[in-house]
């Protein structure tokens, strides 16, 4: 599989990919969408599973029990199938009733929100992406994208989104802040200084919805190919049917899920801020030839005027800061547009050789 260079081009608005294929019998990948990859993933009995109700348990030893097995997921695997979340299951069932409403809609109706910049905090259309043999595919995959904090965004259409969005992301920044706690107090870092830094009251947080249709070929094409995601932590639910992938070493192993649980991944910016203890791990979306599969996403991030380095009492632990300090909106914006820079990922760009030290 060639690898992705820095040609990304994520706000192109083409007929979406549910209408073409809800508007012919397909039986073969249209050449556009070519991505030739082997979507096999493999099963695993280890994937960490966190029981998050332990982790507000009055119980001390189950509590403390909770923030190691949440320390130990993000350092060995930077993924975990997070259950007991306090989340209802009908607030979930009602997100994935509501973002296939919006898929739904006609093509006018969403092509308003064609996104012209990265910036725009309501994007909606599909992705191009040309690999380093310079050729071009289209990802298998209709998708909307909003910022939701601090500031709210929302298509006005269907009504029920709005209300639904609010709640559910509501919840899952209450989530972040206390695996944020848990992650913290596992490495001893004063509570309070990280706070500070990472300014969670005014967290930067974006929802994505993804639409998969079934494929004729899945392995000629691909939902989404393999990136880290920016930001502390991202949480997944999808409708049902299964197509995150998560890579560990070296092998991809599908992230399959009881139901009603979540899915979380370490992200970026935790990745940088435990100075490379904990992390980003790279997935993929897999698509499949039977079923239509939507994923509802929240990438949960500091607030976007947080610089973003190696948290200070770490790197005097290490004796060095592996990653360089960037402004989180910043960050965001750039991987928007460019997911990899020469070829390498941005959070590979991102660190600092034992070499070339930066003087703070």
């Amino acid at each position: 599989m060639a690898p992705l260079s820095d040609s990304f081009q994520p706000f192109e608005y083409d007929t979406a990919i549910k209408v073409l294929a809800d508007s012919s019998d397909l039986k073969a990948v249209p050449s556009k969408f070519k991505f030739v990859n082997e979507p096999t993933g493999l099963n695993s009995d280890s994937l960490p599973i966190i029981d998050f109700s332990a982790l507000t348990a009055n119980d001390p030893d189950q509590r403390s029990k909770a923030i190691h097995d949440v320390g130990k997921a993000c350092q060995e695997w930077g993924f975990f199938i997070l259950v007991n979340h306090g989340i209802p299951e009908f607030l979930m069932n009602s997100l994935a009733t509501a973002t296939r409403e919006f898929f739904n809609l006609p093509e006018t109706e969403k092509k308003q929100y064609e996104a012209k910049s990265a910036s725009d905090p309501i994007k909606c259309g599909n992705f191009n992406v040309t690999n380093t043999s310079n050729q071009t595919f289209t990802l298998w995959r209709d998708y909307l994208k909003l910022y939701v904090h601090p500031e709210f965004h929302c298509p006005l259409k269907p009504p029920v989104l709005k209300e639904i969005l609010l709640e559910y992301t509501k919840r899952i920044r209450e989530l972040t802040r206390k695996l944020v706690e848990a992650v913290s107090e596992n490495l001893e870092l004063d509570q309070h200084y990280v706070d500070e830094v990472l300014k969670l009251d005014s967290s930067f947080q974006l929802f994505a919805t993804n639409f998969y249709p079934p494929c004729p070929e899945p392995d000629k094409a691909i939902g989404l190919p393999p990136h880290t995601d920016p930001g502390l932590f991202t949480f997944l639910i999808h409708n049902g049917v299964a197509g995150l992938q998560i890579q560990h070493d070296g092998k991809w192993f599908n992230a399959d899920s009881p139901q009603n649980s979540i899915l979380v991944n370490v992200a970026d910016q935790l990745q940088i801020f435990t100075n490379g203890r904990c992390k980003s791990v790279m997935h993929r979306a897999v698509v499949n030839d039977e079923r239509e599969r939507i994923s509802m996403v929240v990438a949960n991030g500091p607030s976007k005027e947080a610089i973003m380095g190696p948290a200070a009492p770490l790197v005097k632990k290490d004796g060095r800061a592996i990653y360089r300090p960037m402004k989180y909106i910043e960050y965001v914006e750039a991987q928007l547009v460019k997911s990899r820079v020469n070829g390498k990922p941005i959070l590979e760009q991102m660190m600092i050789e034992e070499d070339d030290q930066v003087v703070n």
